[in-house]
């Protein structure tokens, strides 16, 4: 599966992150993929995930530096993550209103991959 990403930045953050964590597995893979996609969530990275518990760490929303677009970004990891959605604003209405909505659809198919396959049309006669 070829991953796209951003910029440069982006994808050495990506891969920095799955080094230093020692995992490769979907949760981590959208995590950091996630997190790498500003800068400004590059930047504190530790602020939202323990590598050492190897755990999300939802206070890290209520951080001074969070903006509307950088919660948007965090709050879609953790609930890639685990299904996180504690303060109700992990939606699809909520999270996608950014400019980074492509990228974000990327780290839904990097944890998804068995349901992201390219769609296959159903032949007349199959049950829909």
């Amino acid at each position: 599966m070829s991953i796209q990403f951003k910029n440069r930045d982006h994808e050495r953050f990506y891969q920095q992150c799955l080094v230093r964590c020692g995992c490769g597995d979907p949760y981590h893979k959208a995590f950091f993929y996630t997190m790498g996609i500003s800068g400004e969530t590059r930047k504190h990275v530790e602020d939202v995930f323990d590598f050492q518990e190897d755990v999300i760490r939802p206070e890290g929303l209520n951080k001074g530096w969070q903006t509307s677009g950088s919660s948007c970004l965090t709050r879609l990891a953790f609930n890639l993550w685990n299904g996180w959605n504690a303060d109700g604003c992990a939606t699809p209405y909520d999270l996608f209103s950014t400019s980074d909505a492509a990228y974000m659809l990327e780290a839904i198919r990097i944890r998804y991959p068995e349901y992201c396959r390219e769609a296959q049309v159903p032949s007349k006669g199959e049950a829909r």
